[in-house]
């Protein structure tokens, strides 16, 4: 029988920090590059200019949520539009489909922002601490000396304000950045503002300093998704096991004749960022960074192999090379029945927003009939119908507009407000304007008690116009 005094095991095992090695290599000029490119579109968008007009912001991307527009350079996206941020979404949902079946978790590797920040986070690392070993050594002590709390201050400290640099530039998105900015430091800036920031701010501190592959391992749906997109054809990191095993690090002797070309240097498992061994298998912490594959060529360029024992490489060409024949060509991994319907869907969706976009009317308006009462039945025996029509200025200038209607010739229309025709919208807003139908005592239109009716506007500026079917409710007494 087992103590009832005896603790239960625990099933928790604490976080074993990960401390990448430096390595260079292709991959690692690419990931540089991704890097600064991504991070220079985030942090220096905002403050791109593009000049709209004196009553429109020259922000080339803002989202006002104030005014619940978007502009995003040229484009102008008003709230009643949001089915082309839906388009935007679907199109990068499909993309990231066709990129997983075609290249496994490139994503992952290096555009996700996650990865991006973690890499900045690790390169300030190893400016501050060192490589590799000499921040295991740091970790490993355990005496806080000062040279120790000098290291981890200075660490904490640029993290820090990479985190503050990321919530600002977010913020800045929502608003026009130079006058932000100078509200923020002013003290004059929306405490959302200011919260948006310290939440930001915290989170890339703590996801990009401390949780890392946490976030990619326990956070991110991902890792667990993406099997879906994947098959024997996907090119995906892997370690060719068949050229490899046995593995050892003896090079000399009759025993080396014996050996694959792995020499067990574990230089794929120092620079991993997510501290796997790729040579166990496909894992789903792998986020196919390939920082794997620059440092096992390294080491067998050094020791006069060739290079590609960790490579790019697809299950279904597995056969043939452990025959001794060369693998299928790339592009017949990447142009399959799969990536090709993704791709059909990715630009059928996108060529349906540019055209959604180029055929958007200039002038928009919506009719709502009043339902309670449907119709009223005036003192001389008319009956009038009243609608609300709503019409929207999407100029940069004040713009007079006309009501008109098209049915039965008995109707005639009133404008709620003013006895004339025409109406003034301001510039860049929606006017609710009442409209009422009225059918006089003895000329109704017909025996009929619902009659079709087209309620016509016209831009007296440009003289394009845009209409909106209704009905007209009631029977006259005649």
């Amino acid at each position: 029988m087992s103590d009832n005094n005896t603790p239960a095991p625990s099933l928790y095992a604490s976080r074993e920090p990960i401390f990448p090695k430096r390595v260079t290599g292709a991959f690692r000029n690419l990931k540089w590059i991704i890097m600064a490119f991504t991070l220079g579109i985030y942090y220096l968008t905002p403050w791109i200019r593009w000049d709209r007009g004196s009553l429109l912001p020259d922000q080339a991307v803002l989202i006002d949520l104030a005014n619940r527009r978007f502009y995003f350079f040229w484009i102008e996206i008003w709230s009643h539009e949001f089915y082309f941020v839906a388009g935007l979404l679907i199109m990068a949902g499909l993309g990231l489909f066709l990129f997983t079946s075609a290249l496994g978790r490139v994503w992952c590797g290096y555009t996700c922002p996650q990865t991006v920040w973690t890499d900045l986070f690790i390169l300030v690392e190893r400016w501050i601490e060192g490589d590799r070993n000499a921040r295991l050594r740091l970790h490993r002590q355990k005496k806080m000396d000062f040279r120790k709390a000098r290291l981890v201050a200075t660490k904490w400290i640029a993290w820090f304000g990479i985190g503050l640099a990321t919530g600002g530039a977010w913020v800045f998105y929502f608003s026009d950045a130079p006058t932000l900015l100078v509200d923020l430091v002013t003290g004059q800036a929306h405490p959302v503002a200011y919260t948006t920031m310290l939440v930001l701010t915290f989170t890339t501190f703590f996801f990009g300093g401390f949780a890392r592959e946490q976030i990619c391992i326990y956070a991110c749906p991902w890792p667990r998704i993406q099997a879906a997109m994947m098959d024997e054809d996907t090119l995906t990191v892997g370690y060719r096991e068949w050229r490899g095993e046995p593995r050892g690090k003896h090079r000399k002797g009759d025993d080396a004749k014996e050996l694959g070309d792995c020499i067990d240097c574990m230089a794929c498992v120092n620079v991993c960022p997510m501290g796997i061994d790729i040579r166990d298998g496909q894992q789903m912490e792998c986020i196919t960074c390939a920082l794997c594959i620059d440092a096992c060529d390294d080491i067998m360029d050094k020791i006069g192999k060739p290079r590609g024992l960790i490579d790019y490489l697809a299950f279904s060409d597995e056969p043939r090379e452990r025959e001794g024949n060369p693998p299928r060509p790339v592009w017949a991994h990447i142009f399959r029945f799969r990536t090709m319907m993704y791709t059909g869907l990715w630009s059928l969706v996108g060529v349906g927003l540019v055209f959604a976009l180029f055929i958007r009317p200039e002038i928009e308006m919506t009719v709502a009939p009043l339902r309670n009462p449907t119709f009223v039945t005036m003192s001389d025996g008319s009956i009038r119908n009243t609608y609300d029509v709503r019409l929207l200025n999407k100029h940069g200038e004040d713009r007079p507009f006309r009501l008109t209607i098209k049915g039965d010739p008995s109707l005639y229309m009133q404008l709620e407000g003013t006895p004339y025709e025409t109406v003034t919208v301001k510039a860049n807003e929606t006017k609710l304007q009442k409209l009422h139908i009225i059918a006089p005592r003895h000329s109704a239109p017909a025996d009929a008690e619902r009659v079709d009716v087209r309620i016509w506007v016209e831009d007296l500026t440009t003289h394009e116009r845009a209409h909106n079917d209704t009905i007209f409710n009631g029977r006259t007494n005649k």
